[in-house]
């Protein structure tokens, strides 16, 4: 049985995001938590909070399960909102600076079931 957990409207581009969410994607969770532990890049730190947080729900679910099979099923990255900022530019103008931000969402799931449904 599987498990999401979700990060709503963190504060980095969704581009930025997806560099790491393509990484992980399909893996085996233990080797998923010690690559983001040491990737340099900032969005690493809440996106392995996230998949703790998608193991703990996973564990929830199925009470004496193992989880040392379960693999990250699916990750996608979606764009949240834009707050939009305006920069000095010469000649009294203004240029528009959009922050951005996006949504998480994780999906694990042991890899036997994936499995069983094909």
């Amino acid at each position: 049985m599987e498990a999401v957990a979700k990060l709503r409207n963190y504060p980095t581009s969704p581009r930025k995001m997806r560099l790491l969410a393509d990484m992980i994607r399909g893996q085996k969770v233990e080797k998923v938590l010690a690559q983001l532990e040491f990737n340099p890049k900032h969005p690493a730190v809440p996106l392995r909070k996230l998949v703790l947080s998608a193991i703990s729900n996973w564990k929830q679910k199925n009470e004496g399960g193992d989880e040392s099979a379960l693999i990250i099923k699916t990750i996608f990255v979606d764009g949240a909102r834009s707050l939009k900022r305006m920069r000095p530019a010469p000649q009294g103008r203004g240029y528009r600076v959009r922050k951005r931000s996006n949504h998480v969402t994780v999906i694990v799931d042991t890899k036997e079931s994936k499995s069983s449904n094909e």
